[in-house]
């Protein structure tokens, strides 16, 4: 009788999975994604640029719990390509054509199947699709005509100009860096790849030394240090910055005069920083001719820049350990003063105290 259980409770385990499994699975050839432990239907979703609805219609889905692991799911709106399909994170000095050789596909596939118009959008972080076996087959494309410039052929054709280029493999137009890494930089790492406003950027440099790096993150000038096997920036993000795309721009020389130089486009989000009530102040202490010049006091006592280090080991929490889980106000709250608008921010941390509780240095 226990045989019969077990075996009637494979049955039905076994006839879930044939129910549940897509029907696109059986076949085709189709641009498909293997679901992979870990995964939900939603986020597979999101990782192709496609809505939930369109996924589970595709593949003919009514549960969407009950799709398993290694199930094939077709990846709807990518006409004319096929194959097995995974997702990357594009690492900050990668580009269309270093993931072109990358994965052994041409890159007007790689902009067709990311549905890209425009070089910006191969920024560091950002999540790229990828062929996971063979090359995607290239589509028709309309040729540039001898006498015609770029922009009048992408006018007549209704194309982008970029699309176009990299389709007819045109050189010198719109390059996706200033300039190739020279040999004496090995390796370049940003983390985090995708930035928060009020967060902290640390770029580090595998390079010879010697050389002389400069850099430019949104508005502020990365300083850089060395390292035993290179070099190092950390830059803030201010807390009031626009989210969006920005230029996060690399430079140097070598010893011999040679310069070298690279610029990508990297995303900054929003911190979605909570806001304080309105609060009420002497409205002297809000008056520009206040304000600014003390912004501007503040601003120059971190402009110098030295080589030497100013502190050692890990800063300390600057209250006794009763308090070190406990605050009062976050940094980057948004502010308003009298009723206005929110153009402040909250620039510390405020710890928890009491009358007569010891505050220690943090370095």
């Amino acid at each position: 009788m226990i045989i019969l259980k077990r075996s009637f409770i494979a049955v039905v385990v076994l006839l879930v999975l044939a129910v549940y499994l897509p029907v696109s699975a059986q076949g085709g050839d189709e641009a498909y994604y293997i679901v992979q432990e870990g995964d939900a239907l939603w986020s597979i979703a999101a990782r192709f640029g496609v809505s939930l609805d369109e996924l589970q219609q595709e593949n003919n889905i009514t549960d969407p719990s009950q799709v398993g692991i290694g199930a094939r799911l077709v990846i709807p709106g990518l006409q004319g390509i096929s194959g097995e399909l995974d997702t990357i994170t594009v690492s900050y000095s990668e580009t269309l054509r270093s993931l072109s050789r990358r994965y052994g596909v041409s890159e007007q596939a790689l902009a067709r199947l990311n549905r890209l118009v425009s070089p910006s959008e191969v920024y560091a972080g950002v999540t790229f699709i990828v062929p996971k076996k063979k090359e995607i087959p290239a589509t028709e494309i309309s040729p540039v005509i001898a006498g015609q410039s770029l922009l009048e052929s992408a006018v007549l054709n209704d194309e982008s100009p970029w699309k176009i280029a990299i389709e007819t493999n045109l050189s010198n137009t719109w390059s996706l860096t200033s300039a190739p890494f020279t040999d004496a930089v090995t390796n370049i790492a940003v983390e985090p790849l995708l930035m928060t406003q009020g967060g902290t950027t640390v770029v580090k440099v595998q390079a010879l030394q010697g050389i002389t790096l400069r850099g430019l993150l949104a508005d502020r000038a990365l300083n850089f240090f060395p390292l035993e096997d290179g070099y190092v920036a950390l830059q803030g993000i201010h807390a009031m910055l626009p989210p969006g795309l920005y230029p996060l721009e690399l430079e140097g020389e070598l010893p011999d005069g040679e310069r070298f130089a690279f610029s990508q486009n990297v995303l900054i989000q929003d911190a979605n920083f909570p806001y304080d009530p309105s609060l009420q102040v002497d409205p002297a202490t809000i008056d520009p001719a206040v304000t600014i010049p003390e912004q501007e006091l503040w601003e120059s006592l971190g402009k110098p820049v030295t080589t030497e280090k100013m502190w050692d080991g890990i800063f300390a929490i600057p209250v006794p350990t009763d308090f070190k889980d406990c605050w009062t106000s976050f940094f980057g709250t948004r502010r308003s003063y009298n009723g206005g608008t929110y153009d402040y921010f909250h620039s510390g941390l405020d710890f928890c105290g009491r009358t007569g509780t010891e505050l220690y240095a943090v370095a």
